[in-house]
This record gives structure tokens, C-alpha cells and sequence, in this order.
């Protein structure tokens, strides 16, 4: 079975601005920092964020049947502003999925706004039908979130300039 889910919210910068970090291993870094109970930690396994960088992405303790998982960094195309990871190793692969990846996107909508748009394509074997119920946008609606707060807001909560 295959499958794919996206969402998309609205940010009041350039898509430039958005890009700096989506486009960066600065993503993971703010993430791990601000989110903890949905990454815990990331290791640089391979490259230094690039394309063909590997990552080790451990979940928080307690994540039901989910430790950590290997991802591969396959496309980083900052023309189209488009970043895609794949896993490679561990995690929902060892549940019968063949194929899980996350595309991150910025879309230009005007000078002072953009899009940020978060896909996750999946396949999963007949077997293991059950398991795709683990697919979850949301983890990455919050990630989209905190990045829109990060890039309008200063650390103080003040709107920044």
C-alpha cells in the first residue's frame, strides 16, 4: 500500500528567510532544542548536511515501538527550495514499511511571505497493512509551526524586524 499526507501553513517572511533553516541541518538542531518529545537527539552519521548526509534521529524515551532510525538526505535543491529525507535504516522500516520519506518545501507567495509545505510519502507492505495507522502528519505540522514562530517572533516573544 502506498500513501502520502501533506500540509501546508503560511509564513510572514521571505521564502528566502524560510529556507535558511529548512534548508540547513539547523532544522534538526532548532528542533532538538525546542521540541524534545519529538526528536530527542541527532547525530551527524554521514556528510555535513548536505546531500547524502545520513542521520541517526533518536525519539524521545517512551516512543511507542520507535527508538531511532537512519535518514538519508536524497534531494537539497535550493533553486526550488526543496529538501526531501529518506530512512534508510531502523524505525518504521522494521514495522514492514519499504519506503518512508519526508519532503519539506518553501513556496514563494509574495515578497514578505511564503508557504512551508511538509509531505510524507510512505509504501508498506499487505502484510503490515495495520502498521501505516503510524503515519503522522502532525510531528511535522509541529515542526512547521515552531520554524514560523522562530523566524517572526525574537527569542523574547517580541515580533522581530
Amino acid at each position: 500500500m502506498f500513501g502520502t499526507i501533506s500540509e501546508e501553513i503560511e509564513v510572514h517572511v521571505p521564502a528566502n528567510e524560510a529556507w535558511k533553516i529548512y534548508g540547513t541541518i539547523q532544522l534538526a538542531h532548532i528542533v532538538v532544542k525546542e521540541l524534545p518529545n519529538i526528536i530527542h537527539k541527532v547525530d551527524i552519521l554521514e556528510g555535513d548536511g548536505g546531500v547524502g548526509s545520513v542521520l541517526k534521529v533518536t525519539f524521545p524515551p517512551g516512543t511507542p515501538l520507535l527508538t531511532s532510525h537512519k535518514e538519508k538526505f536524497v534531494v537539497i535543491d535550493n533553486d526550488k527550495r526543496v529538501k526531501i529525507a529518506q530512512v534508510v535504516e531502523g524505525g518504521l522500516l522494521d514495522l514492514g514499511f519499504t519506503l518512508y520519506k519526508v519532503k519539506f518545501e518553501v513556496i514563494e507567495k509574495g515578497k514578505e511571505i511564503c508557504i512551508t509545505k511538509s509531505t510524507i510519502e510512505y509504501e508498506v507492505k499487505e502484510e503490515a497493512i495495520a502498521n501505516a495507522s503510524f503515519v503522522s502528519i502532525q510531528p511535522f505540522v509541529a515542526i512547521m509551526n515552531l520554524v514560523a514562530k522562530y523566524l517572526t517572533q525574537g527569542k523574547d516573544g517580541q515580533a522581530s524586524a
